[in-house]
């Protein structure tokens, strides 16, 4: 397999690119299995990079070989040598004697690296096996996990969500695909929010499928809460600092597809592997392991990429960019131009015959096999005067003389016409070779997994085709309505399908009906099957929470056309993609640490970089310094010191205290909240939520991971005050709650104020935190109102799902059963009456308002601290009740709360937020809500209505702390109901037994210290002082 070349040395600094803007030499900017760029360009890269992408083995995403011709596999530079060698002999003594007598002439010209490579194709590869690609199981179509959940009651409230982060928003074909898939999604029921890098002249195409449609910076990318989306989905490299953003906690888990048209850094990854920039390679190697599927639109990206392969590489066949480029080839070409410029007639009937788009001429065995299979039609049309007009091009390899020689070899042997036979090498203007012929055939031996891009050309071009009747080809080609095929390996069989086409001397009436029904098919051949491929990609891969209501099955597609009209009648097609800039900007960076430059080639010398042995000869600098200076002190110590007078003494202790102050002073924040009435505690659990937290006098983060603390803040650290978050499995399920508890447990050594309140990071993320405004209404009205017990919060439950337009219509049961899987009244219930020990004949559901108001969500309130340990160990019984429910009730832990996985990871977190609604009702608390931002106050379900409703019996204080003790007497005795128990580890074990035993262990041990007073006392009186002697 064959790369497309990188640049020469001295232009390898410049954008890869540049190469292939000129329009049409080449067949495509992603058919990468040309030579040269031009006839002159005679500069390639080792074969050994090659080798690397070939037999590289991926931990899940690999190639694949099968059998199909049993026979011997021989691989050298030209196959046109080859082929002509075969059809010289018999076809029974062709094979014997081609390897005998002719190997050492066939791998003429072939340089000692190169022929190494292509032997160890050929231990891979037998003649007529193919190359497959294998993508991951997970990411295989055979399946979808939204089966499942279409056959479970949901209620949605909202559409599911995808970010698409575009690179460019101009007119150019690399979006044409995108736009058509996202416009197609938008009719199966996704809900699409858009982020450019660049503007351009496309915007009003998609803000006409997008709610919003913004242009995003780069300082921006910190930001945005992409918490909001069920999945993200990037159509360029460009946006790979994006990406970066997204590989930290808690965004590391949001599915990413990442879809990728460009082939410009995989003809960049040999260069860096040559070079030694082994960082560079794994930085791109880190980004594309973050995402869940790397999506290429070719089989052949993936060899290409093979160096950056984790096991998340996919091919979803299909582009607009053949058929595209093939029309705007036409309208600025003529046949009749291209005929004479090539030396043919206009009555001329050409025949352009091409083989397998992979092997182009490393596996010679595929066109030998071909042109034996096409020696009775040769014979038939071309053996005669000539006058006849018969002509075949072959189009394969590259130009050399080889080809040439033996191509005139084997047509005087067959006593063909010498000027019947053609070769041209893959270097040359395929589009126009397919243009200006009249057949076009297909005559490879491989089955690929791809329809040949030529094919798709020529097709366009108005061409009728002729293919062996591979699966591929039957599946986009009806025999004699788009093409003619014929049975693989049947000479007789593609004689006949000739014929067809040749009526007199010239073209047939068929062949102008397949070529005018092929050129409409083939403009929309493929765009079906790649819609619905990434439809099926998406119910993959993307995870649909509860309450969001489920798109329409992948074949509920209406549309399945490209979307032309993106296209402007204008463009004028020069570049088929986009200039990576980013690709660039790394490269820069790393050449301002690299000497000497890019464009100077040689051998690279990095700047005095450090190896091992200079940390193992620092490290015994170090130690032997330290050495000496303790020896320097031990002196010291021991020579006599004039102290000074006091004032000296005095002054040297006030400089020391103040210098240990400073060492332990705490941030600005800290030394502000001194005298404040509340604290407002955010928490997070990762790096991503910082740009959402606040800074200032009345908050104050609380980390929930004790590697992601804010380094300049005074931050409290959750896992080091509860011990049992430390594993991620309660971390996980526990969420904001486990934080809360944390502050609860031993709340004195960190919290001194009245007022307590919490945030969660979302609130930021989502646009509900506290206004400067709202903050001041708050420190105003706790001030002014020190009698009651009110709770004041800011973020509701209709705006943080997104049903506040239908906020008259659902329930507070009714919500927390559309984020809970349609399981929260129940497991409510349930937990409820194991918690209070109730009979399975009580109710045990609290009642709530049926409409009206809002509720609590985020953990975004404020509470006086009494009231705040009140609702905590309310909180840690129901939550070890409903985590037992969870332990007994499932044999494989599996959470029942939730449809996604992130809702089972975090299993209790939902219904743990709205707990707070439920205990503030029912326990005749004033509940106030302020607006987040006006900072507007109002009475939500007041208190005077709930009478009659309230359930304050089970609510009540002294109850709460009696259901406290018997648990902490039972934690003291080792009485576990069940194990592992959760509610010890929530907090502190405490009752009144347990405050006996302690006070009894203080005065064992004060009377032990006394009786040891008294003994040491009598014995001196009974002996006297004694004084040990120095020696001890």
């Amino acid at each position: 397999m064959g790369r497309s070349p990188a640049s020469s040395p001295e232009h390898v600094s410049v954008d890869a690119t540049s190469a292939t803007a000129s329009a049409f030499r080449s067949i495509r900017d992603r058919f990468p299995f040309k030579r040269y760029n031009s006839v002159s360009s005679t500069t390639t890269l080792p074969r050994s990079s090659k080798t690397t992408a070939l037999t590289h083995k991926a931990p899940r995403s690999h190639h694949h070989n099968r059998r199909r011709l049993p026979l011997l596999a021989f691989v050298g530079k030209s196959w046109f040598f080859l082929c002509v060698l075969i059809v010289v002999f018999t076809f029974a003594l062709a094979s014997m004697v081609l390897q005998r007598a002719i190997m050492p002439g066939f791998r003429q010209g072939v340089d000692r690296e190169a022929r190494r490579w292509r032997w160890s194709v050929k231990e891979e590869l037998k003649v007529g096996s193919t190359l497959d690609f294998v993508p991951c199981w997970s990411l295989e179509m055979n399946g979808s996990q939204l089966d499942w959940q279409r056959s479970q009651p949901r209620i949605g409230v909202r559409r599911p969500r995808i970010c698409l982060i575009l690179g460019s928003m101009e007119k150019d074909i690399s979006s044409l695909m995108v736009y058509s898939v996202m416009k197609n999604f938008r009719d199966l029921g996704y809900l699409l929010k858009i982020f450019a890098l660049e503007d351009g002249e496309a915007r009003s195409f998609w803000q006409g499928i997008a709610e919003r449609v913004s242009i995003l910076s780069l300082d921006e990318y910190g930001f945005i809460d992409w918490s909001t989306f069920e999945g993200i989905v990037v159509d360029s490299i460009e946006a790979k600092d994006a990406i970066s953003s997204l590989m930290q906690e808690p965004f590391c888990s949001i599915p990413l597809v990442w879809i990728i048209q460009e082939d410009i850094l995989a003809n960049r990854l040999s260069l860096y592997e040559k070079r030694g920039w082994n960082h560079l390679i794994s930085n791109w190697k880190k980004s594309f392991s973050r995402a869940d599927a790397i999506v290429f639109p070719d089989f052949s990206f993936p060899m290409l990429y093979s160096m950056l392969d984790t096991g998340n590489f996919l091919v979803i066949p299909g582009s607009p960019v053949d058929a595209w480029v093939a029309e705007r080839y036409a309208k600025t070409h003529s046949k009749s131009l291209l005929r004479k410029e090539y030396g043919f007639e206009d009555d001329d009937l050409l025949v352009l015959v091409f083989g397998s788009s992979v092997f182009f001429d490393e596996l010679a065995w595929d066109y030998a096999i071909a042109i034996r299979s096409l020696e009775p039609l040769l014979v038939k049309y071309t053996q005669s005067d000539a006058g006849l007009t018969f002509k075949f091009m072959f189009l394969c390899g590259n130009s050399n003389k080889y080809y040439d020689d033996s191509l005139k070899d084997f047509a005087t042997r067959l006593r063909l016409n010498q000027r019947s036979l053609k070769h041209y090498g893959i270097e040359n203007d395929v589009n126009g070779l397919t243009l200006m012929a009249d057949i076009v055939l297909y005559a490879s031996s491989q089955d690929e997994q791809g329809f040949p891009p030529i094919l798709t050309r020529a097709m366009i071009f108005g061409i009728p085709v002729i293919a062996a009747d591979y699966p591929i080809i039957r599946k986009y080609v009806t025999d004699g309505v788009h093409g003619i095929t014929y049975a693989k390996g049947d000479p007789e069989a593609l004689i006949n399908a000739f014929s067809l086409l040749i009526s007199e001397g010239e073209l047939s009436r068929l062949a102008h009906s397949i070529a005018s029904d092929g050129m409409i098919h083939a403009k929309n051949m493929l765009a079906m099957d790649c819609i619905i491929g990434y439809a099926n990609l998406m119910e993959r891969v993307l995870d649909f929470p509860s309450y969001v209501s489920l798109p329409s099955h992948a074949s509920e597609v209406n549309n399945t056309l490209w979307e032309w009209g993106l296209l402007s009648e204008e463009h004028d097609g020069t570049s088929l993609g986009r200039k990576s800039s980013i690709v660039s900007k790394l490269e820069d960076d790393l050449v301002s640490y690299v000497s000497p430059k890019l464009t100077q080639g040689g051998p690279v010398h990095i700047k005095d970089m450090l190896t091992n042995a200079d940390w193992n000869t620092l490290n015994e600098i170090e130690s032997s310094e330290e050495v000496e200076r303790l020896k320097w002190e031990e002196i010291d110590e021991r020579m006599e010191k004039d102290l000074g007078n006091w004032d000296d003494i005095y002054r040297n202790a006030r400089k020391s205290e103040k210098i240990r102050f400073e060492v332990n002073e705490r941030d600005e924040g800290e030394l502000e909240r001194t005298g404040q009435m509340i604290c407002i505690y955010e928490i997070y659990s990762g790096q991503g939520g910082w740009p959402f937290l606040h800074h200032g006098s009345m908050y104050r983060g609380l980390s929930l991971s004790p590697s992601e603390l804010r380094l300049s803040a005074d931050d409290v650290d959750a896992v080091g005050r509860l011990p049992i978050l430390n594993d991620t499995y309660y971390r996980d399920i526990l969420c904001e709650i486990g934080g809360m508890f944390s502050i609860a447990n031993g709340i004195d050594d960190i919290h001194k104020r009245p007022w307590i309140g919490f945030q969660s990071w979302l609130a930021g993320g989502r646009k509900l935190s506290l206004s400067q405004k709202a903050e001041e209404a708050l420190e105003k009205v706790i001030k002014e109102n020190v009698k009651g017990d009110v709770i004041y919060y800011w973020a509701t439950l209709d705006m943080v799902i997104g049903s506040a337009r239908t906020n008259n219509l659902l329930t507070f049961w009714s919500t927390c059963d559309i984020i809970n899987a349609g399981r929260c009244r129940t497991t409510f219930e349930n937990a409820f009456r194991r918690m209070y020990g109730l009979p399975s004949t009580a109710e045990a559901l609290p009642p709530m308002p049926q409409g009206g108001g809002h509720w609590m969500a985020l953990h975004s309130w404020a509470i006086p601290t009494p009231s705040f340990l009140e609702f905590i160990m309310f909180s840690r019984m129901f939550v070890d009740s409903l985590h037992s429910i969870q332990i007994n009730s499932s044999k494989n832990q599996d959470c029942l709360l939730g449809f996604s996985s992130s809702e089972k990871r975090h299993c209790y977190c939902r219904l743990s937020e709205l707990l707070v609604n439920v205990w503030a009702y029912h326990s005749a608390r004033k509940m106030v809500y302020i607006d987040p931002h006006s900072g507007l106050l109002k009475e939500q379900h007041h208190v005077e209505r709930r009478r009659g409703f309230m359930w304050a019996e089970y609510f009540n204080l002294t109850l709460l702390k009696s259901m406290d003790e018997d648990l902490a007497e039972a934690a003291d005795d080792g009485d576990h109901p069940y194990t592992p128990w959760l509610w010890p580890s929530t907090g502190k074990v405490y009752w009144q037994g347990l405050y006996e035993r302690e006070r009894e262990e203080r005065y064992r041990v004060k009377m032990d210290k006394k009786r040891t007073v008294k003994m040491k006392l009598f014995d001196r009186l009974k002996h006297g002082y004694k004084q040990k002697s120095l020696a001890g």
